[in-house]
């Protein structure tokens, strides 16, 4: 790897202070962390120089500077990496010294840490495992050779994960998925309980296997018990699994383009698909034959492409359904659907399974949500389709659903569990409406209210608020009263009021509900 290549990295988000060509193509060998003033001692040839700047303070003269790049250039090092969160920027007079050294400078922002460009360089350098020198490497060539293999004969996560460290005895390991699902386990390691493999994502002893993948599609490799090893080995075998990983990630990529495909039919805007084409479509999904199907449709940040991974990773905790994650031609931006088969129906024929996948899905709402915490996740949840004809059906539930949890969210319903709505959960008028579009709320709350919806006129607000009261006491003139602290005649009065401005009958029941509606979409 070169020091070009972290420069082309959008993930880490570095910016070139100074370098020319020659510095740029320069072998990175490895990474080292440092805020000592003078760390030429503990350099090595070829290495990446990462510092805070912490050595470093405004009053200091240039000698200071100038000290600690002399003894960078003496050790060998190829770049130095220099963090903005210190000083809020990079020193000058520090990349004057580069300049003169002939070092390549580049600032590391804010948001990216020292750990991240660490994992990506021991990452990426490892590339052709069997190509090149084994000089630059911790694992052993024999070991590095029999990976190599495995990985073109495209062995199980397992398997592999097993033979990286055979070598180091075979000590407990695992390769876990965002959310704790355990993709590959040595046979010394027990099974781990998703919970608890959900916590170990973040533990100091994993490390992250492909630090450019979305923060829902990361593997990580976890050792639960210390082992007396190089870290730079460690990263090496992360490596080999990400390798495997992007093997992974090509299926499915050609897997979304199948579900995309099924998708378009199920929301052509005829009545209905024709059932051939559906039927070819599904079974290409490897959903043929296993209705019940349940659609969910998740929206994530409009310009975030991971939504498809959260999806995605979401559903893999779903061990007896197939499912395809694909998005609509109508989507918008940051949306991704999947239909989920459930394989498996009662004996009237009907399936008993999906709320069971609610209950699954909003169990582990907020792990996949902690994940990337400043993109809020919402989805919505069909109910189960009996036939591949009444996907459209479900289809249009899993959006409405999808509406009503991101409505929730702008009423400041924030806990993430309640991110994901299901159909199912839509038993009240007040959640009805909350499936229905804002401006289409607004202007019904407009309309039926009439002259009352300008609430910024007292007289209206005073109003609004006795018909809100009177509508919670069930129409009760007493009970009103009593809540407002106001004669029965005053209440009487004011209820006149509301029926002669909205020209509605309060006495009827029809009319009751369609104040009650308007006054829940203000």
């Amino acid at each position: 790897m070169h020091v070009e290549d972290l420069l082309r990295l959008e993930s880490l988000g570095l910016t070139l202070l100074w370098g020319d060509r020659p510095q740029l193509t320069r072998e990175i060998t490895g990474v080292t962390a440092t805020d000592l003033e003078d760390p030429g001692r503990f350099l090595q040839r070829g290495e990446l120089v990462l510092s805070g700047l912490v050595w470093w303070a405004p009053a200091d003269d240039e000698a200071k500077a100038e000290r600690f790049v002399a003894a960078l250039e003496e050790a060998g090092a190829v770049a130095l990496l220099a963090g903005e969160e210190t000083h809020g920027g990079v020193p000058e007079v520090l990349v004057e010294a580069c300049r003169r050294h002939g070092i390549a400078i580049l600032s590391v922002p804010v948001h990216t840490s020292f750990r991240a460009v660490t994992d990506t360089v021991y990452l990426r350098q490892w590339g052709d495992l069997s190509r090149r020198p084994a000089a630059p490497y911790a694992l052993p060539e024999n070991v590095r050779a029999e990976l190599s293999r495995l990985l073109a004969d495209g062995t199980d996560p397992d398997t592999l994960l097993t033979r990286a460290v055979a070598h180091l005895g075979t000590p407990p390991a695992y390769v876990l998925s965002a959310t704790g699902r355990t993709i590959a386990r040595t046979p010394t390691a027990p099974p781990l309980p998703v919970r608890r493999a959900a916590e170990a994502v973040t533990a100091t002893t994993t490390l992250s296997v492909d630090p450019d993948a979305s923060a829902y599609a990361q593997w990580h490799l976890h050792l639960p018990e210390p082992v007396e090893t190089p870290p730079r080995m460690l990263h090496e075998i992360a490596e080999v699994l990400a390798q495997h990983r992007r093997a992974s990630l090509r299926r499915e990529r050609t897997a979304r383009g199948r579900a995309t495909d099924l998708l378009a039919l199920i929301d052509t805007p005829s009545s209905a698909a024709a059932p051939a084409a559906l039927g070819k479509a599904l079974e290409a999904c490897g959903l043929a034959d296993q209705d019940p199907y349940t659609v969910i449709t998740v929206k994530g940040q409009a310009d975030d492409d991971g939504t498809s991974d959260a999806l995605t990773e979401a559903l893999r905790h779903l061990t007896d359904c197939g499912v395809a994650v694909g998005r609509l031609p109508t989507a918008e931006p940051g949306e991704a659907t999947a239909v989920i088969g459930t394989r498996t129906r009662t004996a009237a024929g009907t399936d008993g399974g999906g709320g069971a996948i609610a209950t699954t899905l909003k169990n582990l709402w907020p792990t996949l949500q902690s994940r990337n915490a400043k993109v809020p996740l919402h989805g919505g949840i069909s109910t189960p389709a009996t036939t591949p004809q009444s996907l459209k059906g479900a289809l249009t539930q899993a959006r409405y659903a999808l509406t009503a949890a991101r409505s929730r969210r702008a009423s400041g319903t924030e806990a993430p569990a309640s991110n994901l709505t299901a159909i199912e959960d839509l038993t009240t008028l007040g959640a009805l409406l909350t499936g229905i579009p804002a401006d289409v709320r607004t202007a019904f709350g407009i309309h039926a209210l009439g002259p009352l919806a300008d609430d910024t006129n007292p007289s209206h607000r005073m109003l609004l608020e006795t018909l809100d009261v009177f509508l919670t006491h069930n129409g009760s003139w007493a009970r009103t009263a009593e809540a407002l602290h106001l004669h029965v005649n005053t209440v009487h009065y004011r209820i006149q009021r509301v029926e002669m401005l909205t020209g509605r009958d309060l006495a009827r029941l029809d009319h009751k509900l369609d104040l009650k509606a308007a006054l829940l979409c203000r």
